[in-house]
C-alpha cells in the first residue's frame, strides 16, 4: 500500500508516533472518515513478516477498509525481531490501543469501539492482545497507563502454538533460524517457557472479546490446523469465534500484491483475496459446529467489524 493521498472521503494522518523505544519511535498512520460528525469505532492493523520484517505499509486497501466499515483504521508498526525480543511486539501493539483511545477526542474516535486485525505475524499479535486486553499490565510492560482492552479480534493464518509451526514447517536452516526462534531468542523448543507465554492458546480465558479466524487450507507456513486450535479453545471457553477455512488459499493472501520476495512466493497468494474476490470457503461457529460452505472475503471481515463495533448488521456502515 502506498501513501498516495487517500480519497477525498477519507482523512489520512500518517506517522503518528504512539511510542519511544530504545530502538526509535513507533509510528501509525490512521485514515479515518472525513466527515467526523460523530465520533467513529477504531481498528488497528497490524502488519505480517514473521516478525523481523515487514512495516505499516505492508497492507490490504485501508482507505477501502474505512469506506466500507464507517470505522477508523490505524497501520501500527511494533518492533521487530531484530530490534527486540518477544513479548516486545505485544507490549507495543497494547501501547498503540492505549494511545488511541488517550486521542480519541482529538482524532474523533470512539474510545468503547476498538478492534484488532491483523495477519500472519499481525494475526498472533491480534490474537495476543485481543487475550490479554482484560490485565491493566503485563510482566516487564513499559507503558501501563490507559485501557488496553479491545472490543473484537479478526485475524487470518497466526501461528498459535510456535513449536508446533516450527516442526511442521521445517523451515530452511532447521528451527534455529526459523522466524519464532528469531522472535524468542532461540528455538521454541528451548525456550519453552517464553514460547508458552508467546501463544495465544494460553491465554483463552471466558474474557476474551469476539473473534473471527480465516485461514487458507493450501497454506504450508502456518498450517490450518493453528486456527483450528485457537478457535476450538475459544469455543470451549464460551468465547463466540468464527473460523473461515478458505479452500486451496495459501498464506498471505490478505497482502497487497508485489511486495513478496520471490524466493517465497511459490508459498503465499500475495493480492489473490482482493483480486479474485470471496472465495469458497467452511465456516465453524456456534450456529455451524460443523461447518457450513460459504465464500470468505473483505466483506465478511468489514461485516463482523461493523458488527461488533457498530452494531450494524447491514451492508453498509451505520
Amino acid at each position: 500500500m502506498s501513501h498516495d493521498s487517500p480519497p477525498p472521503e477519507v482523512r489520512s494522518d500518517p506517522g503518528l508516533v504512539f511510542a519511544r523505544r530504545e530502538s526509535g519511535d513507533l509510528l501509525l498512520d490512521l485514515y479515518r472518515p472525513a466527515s467526523g460528525d460523530r465520533p467513529v469505532p477504531v481498528v488497528l492493523w497490524l502488519h505480517g513478516g514473521g516478525w523481523f520484517t515487514g512495516d505499516r505499509t505492508l497492507a490490504p486497501d485501508l482507505s477501502r477498509r474505512v469506506r466500507a466499515t464507517g470505522c477508523a483504521v490505524a497501520s501500527v508498526e511494533y518492533r521487530l525481531s531484530g530490534q527486540a525480543l518477544f513479548p516486545a511486539q505485544l507490549h507495543d501493539v497494547r501501547s498503540a490501543i492505549r494511545f488511541l483511545r488517550a486521542r480519541a477526542g482529538e482524532y474523533g474516535l470512539d474510545p468503547r469501539a476498538v478492534a484488532v486485525w491483523g495477519a500472519s505475524a499481525g494475526g498472533h499479535l491480534a490474537a495476543l492482545a485481543g487475550l490479554t486486553g482484560h490485565l491493566d499490565a503485563l510482566p516487564g510492560e513499559e507503558d501501563t497507563d490507559g485501557d488496553p482492552s479491545v472490543q473484537a479480534v479478526a485475524e487470518s493464518y497466526g501461528p498459535v502454538d510456535l513449536a508446533a509451526v516450527v516442526a511442521e514447517s521445517a523451515p530452511p536452516g532447521g528451527a534455529a533460524a526459523s522466524p519464532e526462534a528469531r522472535l524468542l531468542g532461540g528455538p521454541p523448543s528451548e525456550r519453552a517457557e517464553l514460547a508458552r507465554h508467546a501463544s495465544p492458546l494460553t491465554w483463552v480465558t471466558p474474557a476474551a472479546p469476539p473473534f473471527q479466524i480465516s485461514h487458507g487450507t493450501a497454506d504450508t507456513l502456518v498450517r490450518p490446523g493453528q486456527s483450528e486450535l485457537l478457535h476450538e479453545a475459544l469455543a470451549a471457553a464460551g468465547v463466540p469465534s468464527e473460523l473461515y477455512l478458505v479452500e486451496g488459499y495459501k498464506h498471505g493472501f490478505l497482502n497487497p500484491a508485489g511486495r513478496l520476495d520471490v524466493r517465497i512466493a511459490r508459498a503465499m497468494d500475495d493480492g489473490r483475496l482482493a483480486d479474485e474476490g470471496p472465495a469458497p470457503a467452511v465456516r465453524r461457529a456456534p450456529d455451524a459446529p460443523g461447518g457450513e460452505p460459504t465464500t470468505f472475503g473483505f466483506d465478511d471481515v468489514d461485516a463482523f467489524l461493523r458488527r461488533h463495533l457498530t452494531g450494524s448488521t447491514s451492508g453498509e456502515p451505520r
